[in-house]
């Protein structure tokens, strides 16, 4: 069965503009793309161009090549001056061996271990918020429920005031959905940022993200611990892994990127359980244990990372193409998702899928996700919880997507919900 869950059917998208998917993914485009032009020259009225990628094999293929394609020029689409980037860059704008000594350094804070230990934490905090919804008789559930749970959890997680959650994140909005006027007045297409090339994604959110992480830093410095921020800090102190400009950098990443792949993955689980009761019914059957496929597959369904860039480092050829050394080549996961040669059809949420080869989180790479294991734990106790307390789900209007060409999510999602 195909969802409600709207999308372009023009084929023919122009997929450098930040109004692509405003209507959803463009997924008539990819499938296009996947079967004619596989790698194909993307051109930008206000940028020197990229080839797409659109293929599932190609994308984890190039992924894992970092010879190839490096991440040390930038990872969005948007071209930078050398000093902004280096003013801007974090370690995921890095390529091995830097990268993965990072990686290695803080990979046991956010592991599957590590992150199992909050699964009692997120839980209590799910039936919070579900009591929030479930008085209500409709409400938005980005807002109410989607936005909430990743908010509150991010707070814990770098070991901050719970109160200080809803401004972080905020800000962290303005940063990353710096191209929807619905989180900043500053778009980045609509107004000069110029002043601000030099902060993360050109946004003077940065500047107060900045502020709040020079009071954490001068905390720190005291002998405070704060949660994973101090597993970073003890890198910049102890080893000289990063600077302080890069631990700035680093937080307001952390701010951004922490909450809305869990947000985005959990606006579309619920949109998806609205629009199909079966879906729900079959969650609520006690027979039901497929949690943890059940989570990977709504997220794979979201796909809320959109695309990386990456840049050639050298010359090559693919699918008949020659790409330069100095091109940016942009790995389209949400393509890949839904790519019918790796995933058997993809059109259809299966909860139960296996194996579910996905990439939302940039598997096969050095750069997958650090947050996946928090993100899909979060995904997995909202479905059980849903299933537990929730007997009908119900759209009561028309949704609204981010307007971003790197970010996919329902950004307002009107439901009514019934339950005990």
């Amino acid at each position: 069965m195909t969802y409600p869950f709207s999308y372009s059917t023009d084929r023919h998208v122009d997929l450098s503009s930040l109004d692509a998917f405003n209507e959803g993914a463009p997924f008539a485009t990819f499938a296009r793309l996947r079967a004619e032009a596989p790698l194909a020259w993307t051109p930008e009225a206000a940028g020197r161009g990229f080839w797409s990628v659109t293929r599932h094999a190609d994308i984890l293929a190039l992924n894992r090549d970092t010879a190839l394609l490096s991440s040390a020029q930038g990872i969005r689409i948007e071209d930078q001056s050398p000093e902004e980037f280096e003013a801007r860059k974090t370690f995921q704008e890095t390529d091995p061996p830097r990268h993965g000594a990072f990686r290695m350094a803080v990979n046991a804070a956010f592991s599957r271990r590590t992150v199992e230990a909050y699964e009692t934490r997120i839980r209590a905090l799910v039936n919070e918020i579900l009591d929030t919804a479930l008085a209500l008789e409709t409400f938005d559930a980005v807002e109410t429920i989607a936005r909430r749970l990743p908010m509150l959890m991010l707070a814990q997680i770098m070991g901050v005031e719970r109160e200080d959650a809803r401004f972080l994140v905020e800000k962290g909005d303005a940063l990353i959905s710096n191209s929807d006027p619905d989180y900043t007045d500053f778009v980045v297409d609509k107004v000069d940022t110029e002043a601000y090339r030099l902060l993360p994604f050109r946004s003077p959110a940065a500047i107060e993200l900045f502020d709040y992480a020079n009071a954490l830093l001068e905390r720190m410095d005291r002998g405070e611990t704060l949660g994973v921020l101090s597993v970073v800090h003890r890198e910049m102190t102890e080893n000289s892994l990063i600077t302080r400009d890069e631990f700035r950098n680093f937080f307001c990443l952390l701010v951004a990127a922490g909450n809305d792949t869990t947000r985005y993955s959990i606006a579309a689980a619920l949109h998806a359980l609205a629009n199909d009761p079966a879906l729900l019914a079959t969650l609520r059957d006690p027979a039901f244990d497929a949690w943890d496929a059940a989570a990977q597959e709504m997220i794979r369904w979201a796909s809320p990372t959109s695309h990386f860039r990456r840049t050639a480092t050298r010359d090559f050829d693919l699918h008949g193409m020659r790409v330069r050394a100095g091109d940016e080549v942009v790995l389209w996961f949400v393509s890949a998702n839904r790519d019918e040669a790796a995933i058997a059809a993809p059109e259809t949420i299966d909860l139960t899928r296996a194996p579910n080869p996905y990439l939302s989180f940039g598997q096969g790479g050095p750069h997958v996700c650090l947050g996946m294991w928090l993100a899909r734990l979060e995904v997995r106790v909202v479905l059980q919880e849903v299933a537990r307390r929730v007997t009908a789900l119900e759209q009561t209007a028309r949704h609204d997507y981010l307007r971003s060409n790197f970010i996919l999510g329902i950004k307002r999602l009107p439901l009514r919900m019934a339950g005990h």
